[in-house]
């Protein structure tokens, strides 16, 4: 097994709290784990399978496979969650440093 990345993602206004665990496998790909107080994420999540990380943090937003899928079950497109589950997706595969993601709402 490759690198490990764990990500906890408060959502805001809804306070549903979402933990993503990613970890790229012997084969490259990264298999993403989420436990998430919100309905609408576990359905999304249902529909991951391993992610290849190579062309998913390289697409477009509207190609991204994380993006297909929370356009088909999220209801709201200010969620975080999808892109936190790309940043996951990004650490696990050495394709990106791990650093929090910060917005502040003023």
């Amino acid at each position: 097994m490759g690198n490990k990345c764990d990500v906890c993602v408060d959502a805001g206004v809804c306070r549903m709290i979402t933990k993503i665990h990613a970890e790229q496998q012997d084969n490259m790909m990264v298999r993403i784990d989420i436990e998430s107080d919100c309905h609408n994420i576990l359905k999304m999540s249902w529909g991951i399978k391993e992610i290849n990380p190579y062309s998913e943090i390289e697409s477009p937003i509207c190609e991204s496979e994380i993006y297909k899928l929370a356009n088909d079950t999220l209801p709201h497109a200010a969620c975080p969650v999808p892109c936190a589950i790309i940043k996951a997706v990004e650490v696990a595969s050495d394709m990106g440093i791990k650093r929090d993601v910060t917005i502040t709402i003023e």
